[in-house]
Parts: structure tokens; C-alpha cells; sequence
């Protein structure tokens, strides 16, 4: 932990958990415990767009997660974050613990935002509650501070320009598994006239 407060990976660790551990390890201990791990801080979404995450979210690779209150609107200075419709569960041993949804940035004003490739996930506990039996013993845990249930855990993403021109699917994809590598226009303009030539020479006659 820095000074800051901003957490600083050492090289080589990189931080990846499944949706399963950012619900029962991370959010629902916030919710539960008192003295829960602050390695994710939190933020508050309405002072920061997603380009100024870096540095105060937790951050891995282009991956930004981040503890916020939970609103209805979601604007900042310069946009707004904008649900796309798409709501996910989340399931622990046969059992619903949460759901995640989508959010896009748009900048402007709603609702005549212009769309970007920033893409957020937001990580709910389900509001009925549920049992323990999935996080290990029940012993000594405490019912959700009311005060605490109110937050929500996001992870926040710049999505590709390629991947933005796929749709509504391209949200949904497992993002954990984009290395961050493109081919440049040089290396996909080699790669066609390699592809070129490898036809002509099996085209030639014997």
C-alpha cells in the first residue's frame, strides 16, 4: 500500500480473481466484516472518468477495480455510464451469491451520448441475501452492515477498437483472457501478402 493509498502490484503479480472470489472474497466481506482487506479502494465514481482510474483504482494489466456506492445515476464531468441491458449471476456451489452488470461510458450528456470503448462491470451482492455455507463456516459471521450492502465492487476496462465494432457480444466476452496484443496495420498487411504468396506457390503446377 502507498502512501497515496493507491496499490502498486510488484512486478511479475498480477491480480485476476473470478467473478466468484470478487463477490464472496471481496464485496461480501465489505459487506460483513468489519475489518475487511482494503486492497481494492474505494472511489467515488461522479469526480473520475475511466481514463483517470489509473493510479487510484487497483489496477492490473488494463484492468481497473475499485469499491463505489451504489446510484442510479452515474454521471461524471465529462459523460456517463450507460447499463446495456446485459445482467449476469453469479453462482457458488448451485447457489446465486450475486450478479454483475454492463455499463458503457458515453461522453456528453444523456441521452445524446457518444459511446467509447470503455466498458465497466458492476458486481452486486444478491438483495435477498445469502447463506454462508459456500464461504466455509458460519461461525462467528455478523449480518450485513446496512450502511456497507450499499456498496458495489467494478471492474473497469478499455475494450479494443477491433472488439468494439462486434456488438453487443464483445461486452459479454471473458475479458480476462485479452493479452493486450494487436497486429498492427504493418503486420496484418505482411501477413496477407505472406498469405498472397503461399497460395501462388501451391497454385504452380508441378
Amino acid at each position: 500500500m502507498m502512501a497515496c493509498g493507491c496499490v502498486n502490484l510488484p512486478p511479475g503479480f498480477c491480480f485476476s480473481p473470478t467473478d466468484e472470489e470478487l463477490i464472496l472474497h471481496f464485496l461480501h466481506s465489505k459487506a460483513y466484516l468489519p475489518c475487511h482487506p482494503n486492497i481494492i479502494p474505494d472511489l467515488d465514481l461522479s469526480h473520475l472518468d475511466p481514463w483517470e482510474l489509473n493510479g487510484k483504482a487497483l489496477s492490473s494489466g488494463n484492468q481497473h477495480y475499485f469499491f463505489t456506492k451504489m446510484k442510479e445515476n452515474r454521471s461524471t464531468e465529462n459523460g456517463y455510464w450507460k447499463e446495456i441491458g446485459v445482467k449476469e449471476p453469479i453462482v457458488s456451489a448451485s447457489e446465486k451469491v450475486g450478479f454483475k452488470k454492463y455499463l458503457v461510458f458515453n461522453l456528453g450528456e444523456a441521452p445524446q451520448g457518444i459511446e467509447t470503448n470503455w466498458v465497466m462491470q458492476e458486481y452486486h451482492i444478491c438483495s435477498s441475501g445469502f447463506s454462508t455455507a459456500s464461504c466455509g463456516s458460519t461461525r462467528g459471521r455478523r449480518k450485513p452492515d446496512k450502511s456497507r450492502s450499499k456498496w458495489v465492487l467494478c471492474k473497469a476496462y478499455e475494450k479494443k477498437s477491433s472488439q468494439s465494432q462486434q456488438g453487443l457480444n464483445c461486452y459479454c466476452n471473458d475479458d480476462e483472457n485479452d493479452s493486450g496484443t494487436e497486429l498492427s496495420w504493418l503486420d496484418e498487411f505482411y501477413m496477407t501478402t505472406l498469405d498472397d504468396d503461399l497460395e501462388e506457390v501451391t497454385s504452380m503446377p508441378n
